[in-house]
């Protein structure tokens, strides 16, 4: 009996083992995942209930009203109204349901805190490469903290990919030529599978990557080795003196481009006479295509940079005039009509502002 028992036991601890390790179900690992997962089984809920009710009425019918001898025939029946109007309003009201709950979790989705930790990320094939503001760069690993929601902006050097971390939930299109964004807030340590869920080629399997979750303690740590050519704007700052671009975008406006310092996020008006938020797609246009969108009272005399910089190199361009924000505003009169992002003031030595001459 005992040795029955232990044989017995032995199996069970067997088939347990078969099933240690199959991701049947992805980790929840942030904020979002609960909300995610929530409607997901609420939409896996409904299907089965309405799959096993349609197919057992039809069961059901087709015995109840099947033909009992070759001579008979069947009556005619006319619907009610009160069935008819079951069968409508019912799944009127659960679609409504569907509507509204998966509208709130893609409106929370797309809607980033105010505070984040934005990381840059260029898609190339078969690689993810990831710039943090301090000047760290990773190529298919992302290291974030733990807690603290986290920004990605996005863009590919070629074509369309797509950044999806299952623990996470999230997912968005990297798009050549513009910037997209996804936020996501993690919630306990771990190392995330990175997958490009769009294909991108031969080797579209292979662009894989991990994002490392760390405490916020073990962030600062890893942050401070640092990068010896320091932050992602200081960059931006000396290749912006290297482009000549601070001989036209000078803070006393009486340069030929608009002064850049102070009003990145806000709005600007253009020859059409239309309005524009300055964002990081805005700041990136008016370096590769100038005369797209010419800024108020100036003309469109500024040569793109189309070819000349990498899109590395426009990241630290963008990120440079981000910086300028919280730069003090110069003293003396302005042109309030010529309105772009500005820069500072081109003292020798000192950082000069993105050519924007049409902004």
């Amino acid at each position: 009996m005992s040795r029955s028992l232990r044989t017995d036991v032995s199996k069970d601890e067997a088939g347990a083992d078969m099933w240690t390790g199959i991701p049947l179900f992805p980790d929840s690992a942030s904020t979002m995942a609960g909300r995610v997962d929530a409607l997901y089984f609420f939409l896996v809920a409904v299907s089965v209930f309405f799959s096993v009710l349609i197919a057992g009425l039809i069961v059901f019918y087709a015995v109840k009203y099947r033909r009992r001898s070759p001579d008979s025939v069947g009556a005619s029946f006319h619907g009610g109204m009160a069935l008819e109007l079951t069968w409508t309003v019912v799944p009127f009201f659960i679609t409504i349901v569907i509507f509204v709950w998966g509208a709130s979790v893609f409106f929370a989705m797309s809607r980033p805190p105010d505070e984040t930790l934005n990381i840059y990320v260029v898609g190339k094939q078969w690689m993810w490469k990831f710039q943090h503001l301090d000047g760290q760069r990773e190529i298919n690993e992302l290291h974030v903290p733990v807690g603290r929601p986290v920004k990605l902006i996005m863009t590919s050097e070629d074509v369309i990919h797509d950044v999806f971390v299952p623990a996470f939930r999230v997912k968005a299109d990297v798009v050549p030529g513009r910037y997209t964004h996804l936020w996501f807030q993690p919630t306990k340590p771990g190392r995330y599978h990175l997958f490009c869920a769009e294909y991108c080629g031969t080797r579209h399997s292979g662009m894989t990557g991990e994002v490392i979750v760390m405490d916020p303690s073990e962030y600062q740590t890893w942050l401070s080795g640092g990068a010896p050519e320091g932050s992602l704007a200081s960059a931006g700052a000396r290749l912006f003196q290297d482009l000549a671009c601070n001989t036209c975008h000078r803070p006393d406006a009486q340069g030929r481009g608009p002064v850049l310092e102070g009003l990145f996020g806000k709005t600007v008006t253009l020859q059409s006479g239309e309005t524009i938020t300055v964002d990081e797609a805005y700041v990136r246009e008016s370096i590769l295509n100038p005369s797209a969108k010419v800024t108020a009272g100036f003309q469109p005399i500024m040569p793109t940079f189309q070819g000349l910089v990498t899109e590395e190199q426009l990241l630290e361009l963008v990120e440079y005039v981000k910086s300028l924000k919280s730069l003090p505003q110069p003293q003396g009169p302005q042109r309030s009509s010529r309105v772009g992002v500005e820069s500072p003031v081109p003292q020798p030595g000192s950082r000069a502002g993105v050519e924007m001459q049409t902004r």
